[in-house]
Parts: structure tokens; C-alpha cells; sequence
């Protein structure tokens, strides 16, 4: 069985509920899945899964949230060689440079990533959500 975290990070719960389609998708796979906070995940876990999917939505200048996601994600960035990644996050403005920045940060560190980040501009509708259900299915 595959074992999968799904680690991300919500202001306004609409990054959780991408979160939770990932997880949904995963499960219909049979995978066994873990979904955490950034406080709760570090480098000392990455081993420990199978593949990891990190959402976190766009802050400030398309960055990653500064206080808690983006601490976690530097400490774990140099353990991610190897891994099966998939990137997911929700954005109000811009055009999705953070996603494309964090899709780049991930290939350098050798992971590799199982499909384009997926994105949602504010709420995800159905469409990001079915795309957040076959992430979690491509990290099984």
C-alpha cells in the first residue's frame, strides 16, 4: 500500500478543500494518507511516505505563505530528491508565477513532480477539484 502526506496550508479553507479532494483521490486508489499542517511535517518525515502533495496558495507577491508554510517547505526542500511530488494551491490575483517558481524549486531539488501544479483562482469550483482528486490518484 502506498502511503501518501498531504501537507498544505489554508487562510481561507479554500486550499483545504483542495487538500481534501487530493486525499479523496488518493484513498480511491488505496493509498493510505496523512494530512498535515506545516507544523506538524518536517524533513524527518519525508522518508516515511511513498509521495508527498504540498498546497499552499499564493501570498503578497506570489510567494508561498511566509510564516508557516514556507519555514516547513525550506527545511524539507533538500530532502525531496527522489520523491513523487504534487503541488496544489489557490490564488486571487496574478497569474500563477508562485506556482510555477515552487514547480521549479521542486524539480531542482530532484523530486519529481506527477503532473503540472494545480491551481485554483479563489474558491476552487468543480473542475479544480476534480483536477485535486486525480493529483492525489497520480501520487499513488
Amino acid at each position: 500500500m502506498s502511503k501518501l502526506a498531504i501537507v498544505f496550508w489554508s487562510g481561507t479553507g479554500n486550499t483545504e478543500k483542495m487538500a481534501n479532494a487530493v486525499a479523496d483521490g488518493a484513498k480511491a486508489k488505496g493509498a493510505e494518507v496523512d494530512v498535515l499542517g506545516p507544523s506538524e511535517f518536517d524533513a524527518s518525515k519525508v522518508d516515511g511516505y511513498d509521495a508527498i502533495a504540498f498546497g499552499c496558495p499564493a501570498m503578497g507577491a506570489e510567494v508561498l505563505e511566509e510564516a508557516e508554510f514556507e519555514p516547513m517547505f525550506l527545511g524539507v526542500e533538500g530532502f525531496l530528491s527522489g520523491k513523487k511530488v504534487g503541488l496544489f494551491g489557490s490564488y486571487g490575483w496574478g497569474d500563477g508565477q508562485w506556482m510555477r517558481d515552487w514547480q521549479d524549486r521542486v524539480t531542482a531539488a530532484g523530486a519529481t513532480l506527477v503532473q503540472d501544479g494545480v491551481m485554483a483562482n479563489n474558491e476552487p469550483d468543480a473542475d479544480a477539484l476534480s483536477n485535486c482528486t486525480d493529483l492525489g490518484k497520480a501520487l499513488v
